[in-house]
């Protein structure tokens, strides 16, 4: 079955930077077939969409909370999606958790992802 395995997150100050990275396996040379996306949640409220790109690398997308800070890529030789994450708010501490969709090209809405990895804490200070 689909392994997807969140690592890189931590601590870090207002301001700073993090990447995170999603690896896959149990793919068996189908990585590049799926869509993957990028969602965060705080304790005790729901799921939030941050980003997505399609399995092909083209046409990413952001939240708006995110947009200019934040950059989704892959490489699918290497079967991993990462999030590139600057200029971070405190209000972005959360659990961010990466899924893959083998059947759109990206989406908003969490129901489309089957896979989904068990996320990485990502808590920035004030």
């Amino acid at each position: 079955q689909v392994q997807l395995v969140e690592s890189g997150g931590g601590l870090v100050q207002a301001g700073g930077s993090l990447r995170v990275s999603c690896a896959a396996s149990g793919l068996t040379f189908t990585f590049s077939r799926y869509a993957m996306g990028w969602f965060r949640q705080v304790q005790g409220k729901e799921r939030d969409f941050v980003a997505a790109i399609s399995s092909s690398g083209g046409s990413p997308y952001y939240a708006d909370s995110v947009k200019g800070r934040f950059t989704i890529s892959r490489d699918n030789a290497k079967n991993t999606v990462y999030l590139q994450m600057n200029s971070l708010k405190p209000e972005d501490t959360a659990v961010y958790y990466c899924a893959a969709d083998l059947f759109g090209s990206g989406s908003y809405y969490p129901a489309r992802y089957q896979h989904w990895g068990q996320g990485t804490q990502v808590t920035v200070s004030s």
